[in-house]
Order: C-alpha cells, then structure tokens, then sequence
C-alpha cells in the first residue's frame, strides 16, 4: 500500500475511486486465473517486477479482465517505487513465437504504469526460437514500445540482470510466492481499510451529533439523555477495539513467515503491506484518542449539566420552604400584652426555630455545593454564584429576624413582670388600706399599729415596684414623641412629595425664561429604604421625574445662554480665535441629546407615575437611543482641553452673568455624565424596595442595561487614547473588555535565553478585548498642560480571535491564564490582579470563541477527528 492513508477524507488511496476503482474482491476470479502476477521481486533499482507466467489461453482472456487484473496490479506498489517504472518478465519458454508477439502486443497496448524493462523469456524449441528472432526484429517498430525488449533463452541468462532473490522457483530464484495468500492478504488490507473508514464516519457521525445535542432544562431529561451518549459510547467503543483487533491479526498474518523461520525475509511488496496496516492501525489509533479526548470533555459537560440540574431542582424546593418561613416569620409581629402571652409568642417562636433548622441546613448545605462547582471549574458558574449568595442571605435574613424577635420578646417579658409585680405590690397596699378599720386609728395604739403596718408595707416597695418606673415612662414618652414626629414628618413627606435624593449636581440658581425649582427634604427623610416600601418606591419615582426636569432645563440653559450665543453676531468679538469653529468639540452631541430627553424621555417617564411598573420598561425601550451618551463621553477629553485654554474668556463670564449662574460651563457640562450615574443609582434604590414584586425583574433588567451603558462609555473613554495602531478600531466589534495584566511570552520561536528571561520578567500590557481582535498595549501616562495626568496606550501587539486557544488554569496560580496562537507557537501567559476578574475575562472570551463556533458550525455542519481538531 502507498502512505499516508487518511480513513476521513475522500483521498483514501485504498478505497480512492479516481486512482484505483477496483479492489481483489471485485475481480478476485480473474486474480486467482494467475495470468499475470505481482510477486512482489524487485529490480537491482527497486523496480517492482510484473511476471507473465506460461499460461496456455492467454490470447483468450477478455481486454477487460486482462486491463483489469493488470491495471489492479500497476495500482498496488508504493507510488515511490511505481515511479521507478515496472518491469515485465514474459515466460513463453513452452509456446510458440505467436503466443510471444500476442503477449507483447496485448501489453504494449493495454499496460497502465511506466514500463522500464521487458524480458521475454523465448520459446526453447529450435524452430520457434529462430522464428522468435526474426520476428522480434521484424516487428519491434509494431510493439509501440519505447523501452527495451531483452529476448533470453534461458532462466539463467534472466538471473544476470535480476538477482535470484527477487525471482520465484518457477523462474530459478528463491523468492517464496504463494499467490493463493497473497490473494488473502490483500482482501484482508482491503477489508480492514474499508473498516477504518466506517468506523471513523461512524465516530465522526457520533460526535455531530453529540456537538448538535442541546443540553435538557430538568434533571430526568438530563440523565436520560446521559445514559444515552454513554450506552451509544460504548458501542462504538467496542467497534473500535474489534477493529483494532482485526488489524492486529491481519498484521501478525502478513509477518508469519517471518515469525514462523528467522531466515525468512519479506518481500518488498509484504513491507509495504506491513507498512500500510500499520499506519492505518495508527490512524485508528489516532482517531480514537482524539474521540476518547473529545468524549471527556463532553462527558464532563454533561454530568455538570447534570449537576447543574440537581442543584437548580434543591435550590427551587429549598427557597420555596425558607420564603414560606420568612413569610411565617414576617407575621410574628405581636410583642404580647401580658406575661402569659408573651410566653406563648416566645414558645411559637422557638417552634419556627426549630422548623427551620432542617431547611437552613439544607440551604447552608446546597451553597456549599454550588460554591464547590464553582471551585471544580463547572461552566455555568455566572448561574450558580448567584443561587449560592441568595441561599445564605435568606439565612442570614432569618437568622437575623429570629435573634430579633427573641430580643423584643425577652424585653417585652421582663417588662410585664415587672409590671406584674407593681401592680402585685399596689394591690397589697389598696388591700391594707382598706383592711385597716378608721375606727380602730382614732386612738394613739390603734393609730401607731396602723402606721407600722404601713411602714413595714413600703419597706417592701423594693421588693415589688418597677425597676425604674421613671426611665421606663421616659421611654415610652420618647418613643410616643418619635411616633408623633415621625407621624408628622410623614404627612408633611406625603402631601408635598418631596424628593429623598438630592440631585448628584449643582443646577443652576436660575435659568433663561424660566427659575430652577427650589429642591427641599425634610429633616429625617434619608435615601435608604428602611421607610416602608410604598413611600420610599413612589419617592424614588417622583425624585427621578423632578430630577430628570430639571435636567432637561438645564440641557436647554447651556444650549441657548452658551452654545446659541456663539452664534451672537453681537458677542462675536469677545470669542476667543481658539474657539472659532470649534463649537461642535467644545458641546459635542449635547443637543442630541437635549433632544432626546426633552422630547421623547422625560415625557414617558413622566407617563410613570400613575403606572410605575412601566418605569424600568422606558430605559429597556430606550437602551438604544441612550447609547449617544457613549459618543458625548469620547469627545469629552477633546472639550475639557478647549476649555482649558479658552475657558477664561470675556465671552463665557458674559454669558454666565446673563444666566445668573453660580457655577461656569465646565460644571454644566458634566451634567450629562453625572445623569448616566444618576439613572443608575435610581434604579438600585427602586430595586431594594421592590424585592419579590412583580416587577423586580424587569427593574434588575433596567439596571444591567444603564450599568452596561456606564460601562460601555468607560471602555470607549480607554478605547480612544490607543495610538500606534495602523487599522481602523471600528473594524474590530465590540469592545467587550478592557484592562491591564501582567504578560509572560513563551514562544516557539527566538533563542532560548530570551524565552527564558521573558517567563520570569512579566511585561504591564493593557489589554483590549474586542469580538474580531485582542489587542495587546502599553500603557503610558502624561501630564497634559499642568493638569492631571492622562493615560494613552501604545499599541504592541494583536491576536485574531478566530485563530485563538485559550488554557483556563495555568498551574501553580490561579489567577494566570493562557492565550495561545498558531498552535502554540505563540503563547501568552496572563496574569489577573484577582481570581474573579480572571474568570469575568475567561467567561468573556469563552463566549467570543463559542459565538464564532456556532457561526463557523453553521457553515460547515461538520467536525473532524484525528490530526484535525475537533470542530465543536
């Protein structure tokens, strides 16, 4: 067989259709005829030799099974060795000169390879041989042969240009040819091939189906579908080791002469049979391995999906029984009104103790497990972080509220006793008042005995009257007075709808056409959500409203008192040559986004306060349009650097005067990156007090949406200072990430010494990470005109992420990663300042990597094995 037989490609040069349409089974009755065989001799160059041996109905065989066998036989020697060129031995020693010339014609005109040497082995009879002389030389020219024609009268004069080695008995040499086996052999090389072959589409239908398997959302579908994979797994499994073991036999057969005598040689042809079982065991083997590889990691997913399942099945039954203990817990809110009651209040509360020990133990229990699959390196760990840190805050909540009630009860109790004891005590002494008769105390014995009684009485005060009456009536004194100041901190709170944040910057004191709202709070009101729910949610609304209008007049007072007066054919002569032309940097979008929120947002989200669970639908409508902050924010260095060189100018210290503001542009124009903070700081305080609404959802949505905006306006404040980089940014996605690592290089190429010194000396790079591209930068900062220092990145170097590995855990730290290219031969050793950034920036790139898997799954709906990765 040739090399380098590829079993997963249509180029199987056993099986190859274009090269080679026929295998021994599909003539084996034309092979087993032995007209023409391949004994598998070679020439003193290495030529494969070609043996005619007397075969008496020669001229009868038919041109198809004659091109056949022969074709076939051209087609099974090494391409090296084909390349040589053949040489054919016609044994004609027992016919006549007519059988000669048909032979040699039938060849001449039907013989597939490249012909070096024909030898004729003539007719032995005297007549014939001089017949065959002549008519070698008469018809030479008829042969169409462009090689020699060597005519011998004997086998001897044959073994003066092939070594007897390479010769079979029948032609004098002691080459062991049995063609009966070899007709075995090759059926079985054939046959094992075509096993390679279907295991490996087997193998490879498998694995499309395995990487096309979406994974179930319940623990049964998931164990189901597990079991499935493992069973169909071991299946092929099983194919794999009987194919292993055909080959093995085949293999042992081919080499039993060998085995058999130790002065036993192969021939040329059984070498290269050797060869070609052995490399298509090898690719079998290479096929498994790359399988079994692919297999764990498919395995793991799907127990850790089943896992994931386990745990999400424990966390839904396991939060159910803490709220509905909460919601038990929230009901205890009698403090008792008599020693007897509080008693009882305290022993139902240890009754719901001790009902929920079970369930936070099994909660304590369930986050433990989600945090140890988290440290196991499960790949839904964003999903299962979360569960774990609601677990423990529901038990902390009632851990808490229990210690609370315990708390209140314990005072409650000792206050009623004592109660109890004074009125005891009062009782006693209305008791000796009236038992002592007026009668009997009008006389001096009777008097004194009375006030002896009454003395001994009050000696026993101590014994029975409160504590401190006096510090208790204070206190409820006290807490009526909080009471009541609080009652009328609320009423006055309700009936003006005061706001409970101050807005985060100065507006102005007035503003053209119109005087800014005067913006008060009464003293007690905080920005916290320990007021009850329905105060604070509604406040935090009217605050957004009020806060978002006077924004809007502020938006409208730079626009007209600064931006509209460059345009002042009156006050041209005041703007400074700098400015000229340069309103566009100095204002950027900011009537973009006037308008924006003048006529379109601040009238939705006034449409919120009789509708307030509409409120975080306005910023998931509006998430687009409130991207043109992002643009305002990269041009903001440009417009701080024209302020500071023109900011002191007559112009802006005219128009601020005509304003009437306190404070100069540069203050205002900040306001629309303090509103981007404003919204978002909103929203958590509207999220805290709406735990487990109906709208909790959609609020917690609104508020990943202005933090990605937030975010997003960073990373493009970063993107903007990178310099040195020769292509366009815009070309590169998304920028997903941003920040600065410590770098190790550990590549292929270049001198040891400096592979060496760059492992221990780690490189401060700034990294981007974009959708297309990863960018590697330095980062440089510099003082700019006295002022603070503005950073800018040097671009070093870039990655495409279509071309990327990444190596999760690097050994030795954990917080290193790996990001390799062209196979390793560039590798990038990355180290995070923290583990959980780490993981914020693998989960990032992972998504990258697998978005581009399914898009480039989609065009290929394919994966390959074997020396090609796999393709999932």
């Amino acid at each position: 067989g040739r090399p380098n037989i590829s079993v997963f490609t249509c180029t199987d040069e056993i099986m190859q259709q274009e090269i080679r349409p026929l295998v021994a089974v599909d003539i084996i009755e034309q092979l087993h005829r032995q007209f023409a065989i391949l004994s598998g001799g070679r020439g003193k160059d290495g030529a494969p030799i070609i043996t005619f041996p007397e075969f008496a109905g020669f001229s009868d065989i038919p041109d198809e099974d004659f091109l056949n066998v022969v074709t076939y036989l051209t087609s099974i020697p090494s391409l090296e060795a084909a390349s040589i060129g053949f040489i054919i031995i016609i044994d004609r020693r027992r016919d006549k000169w007519s059988a000669v010339k048909a032979s040699l014609t039938r060849i001449a005109g039907a013989f597939p390879g490249n012909l070096q040497l024909v030898f004729v082995l003539r007719p032995s009879r005297f007549i014939q041989r001089t017949i065959a002389d002549i008519g070698i030389k008469l018809y030479r020219d008829d042969f169409k042969m462009k090689v020699p024609i060597i005519m011998l009268n004997s086998v001897s004069d044959l073994h003066g240009y092939i070594d007897k080695s390479q010769l079979t008995r029948e032609l004098g040499g002691t080459l062991e040819y049995g063609h009966s086996q070899w007709i075995h052999h090759r059926t079985a090389i054939e046959n094992f091939a075509m096993t390679v072959k279907t295991t490996a589409q087997m193998l490879q239908t498998f694995g499309t189906d395995l990487a096309e398997t979406e994974l179930p959302n319940d623990v049964q579908c998931t164990e189901e579908l597990l079991s499935a994979h493992t069973d169909h797994h071991s299946k092929l499994k099983d194919e794999l080791k009987l194919a292993v073991k055909q080959g093995a036999t085949l293999l042992t057969c081919i080499r039993e002469p060998v085995t058999r005598s130790a002065n036993s040689k192969l021939s040329s042809d059984e070498l290269e049979n050797v060869a070609t079982v052995e490399r298509l065991l090898a690719q079998l083997d290479e096929t498994e391995k790359a399988f079994d590889q692919f297999w764990t990691k498919h395995h793991l997913k799907l127990e850790q999906c089943l896992q994931l399942r386990h745990f999400e099945h424990d966390f839904r039954e396991v939060k159910l029984t803490l709220d509905n203990l909460m919601e038990v817990q929230a009901g205890f809110a009698d403090i008792g009104d008599s020693v007897t009651r509080v008693e009882h209040l305290l022993r139902e509360q240890k009754q719901l103790e001790e009902k929920g020990q079970e369930p936070l133990e099994k909660a304590q229990s369930l986050a433990l497990h989600g945090e140890q699959l988290i440290q196991n390196n499960h790949y839904a760990v964003d999903s299962i972080r979360p569960k774990c840190v609601e677990l423990r805050r529901i038990c902390d909540d009632f851990t808490n509220e229990t210690k609370k009630k315990y708390d209140i009860l314990g005072k409650s109790l000792e206050l009623h006793k004592q109660l109890d004891k004074a009125s005891q005590w009062c009782e006693a002494g209305i008791y000796l008042l009236a038992s002592q008769a007026v009668d009997k105390c009008q006389s001096q014995e009777g008097a004194e005995t009375a006030l002896v009684e009454i003395e001994k009485f009050l000696v026993t005060a101590k014994e029975h009257q409160l504590s401190n009456p006096k510090e208790i009536l204070q206190k409820l004194e006290d807490v009526q007075e909080m009471f009541d100041k609080r009652q009328v901190s609320l009423k006055k709170l309700a009936a003006k709808q005061t706001r409970p944040v101050q807005p985060v910057a100065p507006h102005p004191e007035s503003s053209p056409k119109r005087a800014s709202p005067k913006i008060t709070r009464p003293a007690g009101v905080g920005r916290h959500c320990n007021s009850p729910p329905f105060l604070s949610f509604s406040h935090i609304i009217n605050e957004l409203i009020e806060t978002e209008r006077v924004y809007v007049e502020e938006l409208q007072s730079i626009i007209e008192g600064y931006a509209s007066e460059m345009d002042n054919p009156n006050l041209v002569h005041l703007i400074p040559s700098a400015l000229q032309n340069k309103k566009e940097i100095l204002f950027g979008n900011l009537p973009e986004i006037y308008e924006f929120h003048n006529r379109i947002f601040l009238k939705e989200i006034e449409n919120c306060i009789e509708n307030p669970e509409l409120l975080a639908r306005c910023f998931l409508k509006r998430k687009e349009d409130l991207q043109i902050y992002e643009k305002y924010c990269q041009n903001k260095p440009r417009s701080e650097a024209l302020w500071r060189q023109c900011g002191d100018s007559i112009f802006f210290q005219e128009c601020q005067r005509k304003l009437d503001h306190k404070l100069s542009l540069d203050a205002y124009l900040l306001k629309p990156v303090q509103r981007i903070t404003k919204y978002q700081l909103l929203l958590k305080e509207m999220l805290k007090c709406s735990k487990n609404s109906e709208g909790t959802a959609e609020l917690e949505e609104a508020l990943a949406t202005m933090l990605d905006i937030i975010k997003s306006v960073n990373d493009s404040m970063h993107q903007i200072a990178i310099t040195g980089y020769e292509g366009d940014v815009s070309e590169l996605g998304k920028l997903l990430m941003q920040g600065s690592f410590n770098v190790w290089t550990d590549h292929k190429k270049g001198h040891n010494k400096v592979k060496d010194l760059a492992r221990f000396k780690p490189m401060q790079r700034h990294l981007f990470l974009y959708t297309k591209m990863l960018l590697f930068c330095k980062k440089r900062e510099e003082n700019t005109d006295g002022h603070e220092k503005t950073a800018s990145y040097s671009f070093k170097n870039s990655l495409k992420m279509s071309t990327v590995g990444i190596t999760e855990n690097v050994k030795g730290d954990n917080k290193k990663f790996e990001i390799w290219y062209n196979g390793r031969e560039e590798v990038y050793i990355i180290q995070a300042s923290s583990v959980e950034l780490k993981n914020t920036w693998i989960s990032e790139i992972r998504k990258v990597l697998t978005g581009q898997l399914e898009a480039c799954r989609g065009r290929t709906e394919r994966v390959r094995f074997g020396s090609v990765a796999f393709l999932l």
